[in-house]
């Protein structure tokens, strides 16, 4: 479960939200903004609100994701229980779709209807207006998130140096960006990494927020903006064309997030015939989304399976995702006690 909640009110007027949004065109937010100074005024009223609602006859716990889409418009998912990760009881969702009405958001789905204003506690109707319940915005953050390498473990990359990386760029604040892999290679070992997706309302599918984790080169974790999504195939924390998460655990975009990877390594025969498939445990923002999965090749675009471990790459496709706090447990090294030392 997560359990670190930030609860978070935005106070600037709506009418400020505008004008800063003005400033932010379409074709800036679809290569994909990192600046969170830049984005607009659908930003703020994108993300999570839990609260309750009155469905199936009675008022119960609900959680709500809102996705902005561009150009004024947005889509939701209710979910009854709560939150994806926090009380969502895996029944249907209830979709809802809307757009600003002067400073405003209004969403509408079946029965009720959903007032969503920046700073402020969502309202739910039903159609004739009649207020029921509210919903408050939430800032979810994983419980994983700026977790210290324990003594034995190999930090990859920690803001300072990228001593252990080919091709590395930092950003100025610090900030690992796509394109690289690790110097060393790895066969069975745990992985800590923390991900940011850019903000690109304008983008669909696999050109939102696109890059991913290759394992040893050839088994991919995709990073996807899929906030706000059903879980599907190829979408965040999916195998890559092999299985999709259990659950979908997406923050919104410009929200760290966390992978915690479990990694075993196929085994082979001297004669090169495989022996034990490969197996994979996916942590996604401190929820289990692949639990002891066998791999039963390589995924997606990876390279061919083999006895020969291959480094971990950050894959480069085109969008400004970004990455910090990387550390490793290479469980194939032995760990010294304190008298080895």
């Amino acid at each position: 479960m997560i359990c670190h909640f930030l609860i978070r009110r935005i106070g600037l007027p709506a009418i400020a939200y505008l004008l800063v949004g003005s400033l932010v065109c379409a074709a800036e937010t679809t290569k994909g903004l990192s600046d969170i100074s830049l984005v607009d005024v659908d930003y703020h009223i994108q993300g999570e609100y839990v609260g309750s609602a009155p469905l199936g006859g009675y008022c119960q716990p609900v959680g709500l994701q809102v996705v902005a889409r561009g150009a004024g418009e947005f889509d939701a998912l209710l979910y009854r229980g709560g939150l994806p990760g926090n009380g969502y009881n895996g029944s249907p969702t209830l979709k809802l779709t809307g757009t600003w009405a002067g400073n405003r958001v209004v969403l509408g789905g079946e029965d009720l209807v959903i007032d969503l204003q920046t700073g402020y506690a969502g309202v739910v109707k039903n159609t004739a207006g009649q207020r029921l319940s509210y919903l408050q915005p939430i800032k979810r953050v994983s419980a994983t998130q700026g977790a210290c390498p324990p003594p034995h473990a190999i930090v990859l990359f920690d803001g300072t140096h990228t001593d252990r990386w080919n091709k590395a760029t930092v950003t100025p604040d610090g900030l690992l960006e796509i394109g690289c892999e690790t110097k060393e290679t790895y066969q069975n070992f745990t992985l800590h990494a923390e991900f940011r997706t850019p903000y690109m309302p304008h983008a669909r599918g696999q050109n939102r927020g696109n890059s991913g984790f290759y394992l040893q080169k050839r088994y991919e974790v995709q990073v996807l903006d899929s906030f706000g999504l059903q879980p599907q195939f190829n979408d965040c924390g999916s195998l890559y064309r092999f299985k999709a998460p259990d659950l979908n655990m997406s923050f919104p975009p410009l929200r760290w997030q966390t992978y915690d990877i479990n990694f075993c390594a196929p085994r082979f025969s001297s004669d090169g015939q495989k022996l034990c498939k490969a197996r994979i445990t996916v942590r996604h923002n401190g929820v289990v989304i692949h639990n002891q999965l066998e791999l039963e090749n390589k995924t997606g675009g990876g390279s061919v399976e083999g006895p020969n471990p291959l480094p971990i790459l950050l894959q480069n496709h085109g969008n400004p995702v970004q990455f910090r706090n990387i550390w490793l447990i290479d469980h194939d090294r032995p760990v010294l006690t304190w008298r080895q030392r």
